[in-house]
């Protein structure tokens, strides 16, 4: 967060948009689903690394000859960032694996799921599932509908391009699948 508040500062944009903490209990569990399929589906079974996941995301990234497919877990994602750069190399790697392992040490699924709901990019200068519930359809998290709790899912990988293109094809094609998996996978109780 305050690396893009730098940068937008830097930019002669406003500051980031306000994002009170929302308690685990109050996030619909439509939304949390709707991560968990969209991120990690298998979340709650790992201890940080789903290593059929990372090589998986190898084998896409090699068929290819470059970086496609990403393979991080909800707890690799919230290691980076809450403490690391995004800059992309083997030493923040190594550390993100670290933190990960402390992560997972520490905090219950709950816990690093509700943290990471809170604090990843939605959009442009746009921090946690409530302000991301106002600023996309000016509602309380509390009251997304399965459909809405798919669509932020489904903007995960790129927030702010997908804040500036919200009715692509590919995000709606991509938030139809996640409505669709979201039953199939478990969620920290």
């Amino acid at each position: 967060m305050r690396q893009r508040a730098q940068a937008r500062q830097m930019a002669g944009q406003g500051p980031l948009q306000t994002h009170p903490w929302v308690r685990y209990e109050q996030i619909p569990t439509s939304l949390k689903r709707a991560v968990v399929a969209a991120e990690d589906a298998n979340f709650v079974a790992h201890h940080g690394f789903d290593w059929k996941g990372i090589r998986l995301a190898l084998d896409k990234d090699m068929a290819h000859q470059r970086a496609l497919a990403g393979g991080s877990t909800i707890t690799q994602q919230l290691a980076k960032n809450l403490f690391l750069s995004e800059q992309r190399s083997l030493w923040r790697k190594l550390q993100e694996a670290l933190i990960t392992l402390m992560l997972e040490g520490v905090w219950s699924k709950h816990r690093i799921l509700e943290v990471y709901l809170n604090v990843i990019e939605w959009g442009d200068g746009l921090f946690g599932c409530s302000a991301a519930a106002r600023h996309y359809f000016q509602a309380p998290v509390g009251g997304l509908s399965k459909q809405q709790a798919a669509r932020l899912a489904s903007m995960i990988p790129r927030p702010r391009y997908f804040d500036r293109h919200g009715d692509s094809l590919r995000l709606l094609e991509k938030t139809e699948t996640i409505e669709y998996r979201m039953e199939q996978v478990a969620i920290p109780k």
